[in-house]
């Protein structure tokens, strides 16, 4: 048996007649006829005495429709989930993001993305970045946002959208380089610093462009998120060359209350996000959607600062950014 006798056989039990069900099913009267004809062969046995111009439906007829009611129900609504998912308006949604802008950024734009649908489930996780990593490797969840860690594996088993864009000097409001159109690695030789603990990338990279301009880094403050260290900043203790998103927070939610300033560091430093997905666990459409939108959204905002961001998009390592010479 298929769906076309069922469909018919149901409408024909519902209208007693074939016609009615032809008219209902927008099919002809002999292929409804055809269509029962094909169950009771099917079945060996028919499904109604023909007395006169009436169907009369055997005993049997009447626990085969109850049955093939739900069939056709669950089918229904298969294929309205089935269209709800096409759409990315229903499903599951398994992200991760880096403490940065899992506190703001991040849920503000899946809030936003998901809107009023009621069918979507997230799953929302703050991890570091080599957490993100190793979940996007196992193909534990749908994308995760992070931070380039130190070394990228030569084999991985995630596809990444890389973006970059320029770190800025944050200082206290009323520190004299905050006088400054942008400052310098120069500038900033034997000042109080707060930087990221020194396993990361950008940690490195700082180290490095502070030994080629000759200058001495006086760490002062580390911590694993940049959002910490605006308070010590905006206290007066120590300044930092931050990534760009930690702007935005500050910006868009006022952390410090004004007391920080953020200054473009010339030549540029370029921090690198990483938005991570499984390369072999195919993603849905509400997944694919809320992640290319959430890169969009990144670029925007990075835009709007004046950060310069650029994007790379490959299933391939690429070979780690440095400071500009």
């Amino acid at each position: 048996m298929n769906l076309t006798q069922l469909n018919a056989f149901h409408e024909v039990m519902r209208s007693n007649s074939i016609s009615q069900a032809a008219r209902k099913l927008g099919r002809t009267q002999p292929a409804i006829s055809l269509a029962i004809k094909g169950l009771e062969e099917t079945l060996g046995y028919p499904l109604f005495e023909r007395q006169g111009r009436q169907l009369v439906p055997v005993p049997e007829a009447h626990y085969l429709v109850a049955e093939t009611a739900e069939i056709l129900d669950r089918i229904s609504t298969v294929s309205r989930t089935m269209k709800s998912l096409k759409n990315a308006r229903s499903g599951s949604l398994s992200i991760a993001a880096m403490p940065g802008p899992s506190t703001y950024l991040f849920p503000r734009f899946i809030s936003r993305a998901i809107g009023d649908d009621s069918e979507i489930r997230v799953s929302l996780s703050s991890r570091s970045s080599l957490q993100i990593q190793e979940l996007a490797r196992s193909q534990s969840i749908d994308f995760g946002f992070a931070d380039r860690p130190p070394n990228l594996p030569a084999h991985r088993q995630y596809e990444q959208i890389e973006i970059s864009a320029d770190c800025f000097c944050a200082l206290p409001a009323d520190h004299r380089l905050a006088r400054q159109d942008s400052v310098t690695i120069a500038d900033l030789d034997n000042e109080p610093m707060g930087s990221l603990y020194q396993d990361t990338s950008i940690h490195r990279r700082i180290l490095e462009a502070f030994d080629r301009a000759g200058a001495h880094f006086n760490q002062r403050i580390d911590s694993s998120i940049y959002l910490p260290l605006l308070q010590f900043i905006g206290a007066g203790q120590c300044v930092a060359l931050v990534d760009p998103l930690a702007v935005v927070t500050d910006r868009e939610i006022g952390i410090t209350g004004g007391r920080v300033a953020y200054r473009p560091l010339a030549p540029a430093l370029r921090y690198e996000y990483l938005i991570l997905s499984p390369m072999y666990r195919p993603l849905s459409q509400l997944a694919r959607q809320v992640r290319d939108g959430w890169r969009d959204d990144v670029l925007r905002l990075l835009t709007e600062i004046g950060a310069n961001p650029d994007i790379y998009e490959s299933a391939e390592p690429k070979a780690a950014p440095s400071a500009s010479p």
